[in-house]
């Protein structure tokens, strides 16, 4: 295979994926390491993907490295986040110890939540006051707040979560992609949302069409680690994926 043919189907696979790893490249193409690794090099310095560590993204889905504030998420997917909110407030029953997790998708869970026996832990101090104006039971973690995606976050959130053994947990993500899995722009929250997912004994992420092929700069689960609900998935590559439940209104 010529090099500007190699070239061309590595830009062809990042951007249908998302990323690719080196390992997938080495597979697709039937070429050496070295050789993907340089293409790789050649590629990012000519602005035709992103070279990340262990493979490559695609530039035009960007590496997301910050958060946007609350207010600016709010208004975006509403309808396809009420959808998925509203399905997986059904998954909640009455012995269930839940945690929800900071975002706005997970946001549109509560007003959809109609067991009020089960008990919430949430890292989320507006889901928290929700949760609790519906009597609801809820705890809310220690920590340092963050402004831009209202959560509570750091060493002591991570601490208060050692003593917790939960049935479900909802989480938010930033991007998803199977090489990468779940991200999210900052290491902080990150740790939180791993540390709580890994004490969780069903996982769910809550996420709309728009977050796959995203990728932001920290990972905290691998794309099996957790059941994924969404309103639609538009990109080919996840479409026999069974951890995947999609929910139409």
């Amino acid at each position: 295979m010529l090099t500007e043919e190699r070239f061309a189907r590595i830009v062809s696979l990042v951007d249908a994926r998302g990323s690719v790893t080196v390992a997938e490249l080495m597979d697709e193409l039937n070429s050496s390491e070295s050789t993907i690794r340089r293409d790789l090099t050649s590629l990012d310095r000519s602005g035709r993907l992103l070279k990340v560590r262990g493979g490559a993204i695609a530039r035009n889905g960007s590496l997301s490295t910050r958060d946007d504030e609350v207010a600016s998420r709010m208004e975006r997917n509403i309808e396809e986040k009420g959808t998925i909110g509203s399905y997986a407030a059904g998954l909640i029953g009455p012995e269930d110890f839940v945690y929800i997790d900071a975002g706005t998708t997970t946001d549109q869970m509560l007003s959809h939540i109609t067991c009020k026996e089960a008990v919430f832990v949430t890292n989320a101090v507006s889901h928290a006051m929700k949760l609790a104006a519906m009597g609801c039971r809820v705890y809310i973690l220690g920590g340092e707040f963050k402004h831009a995606t209202e959560a509570i976050v750091g060493d002591e959130a991570i601490a208060s979560l050692e003593k917790y053994n939960f049935t479900k947990g909802f989480f938010g993500t930033n991007g998803i992609t199977m090489t990468n899995g779940f991200t999210t722009p900052e290491i902080k929250e990150a740790m939180v949302k791993q540390k709580a997912m890994k004490s969780c004994r069903e996982k769910y992420v809550l996420a709309d069409g728009s977050k796959f092929g995203g990728v932001s700069a920290i990972g905290f689960g691998t794309f099996e680690s957790a059941t994924i609900i969404t309103d639609l998935v538009k990109r080919r590559e996840f479409a026999e994926c069974r951890n995947i439940v999609e929910v139409s209104k």
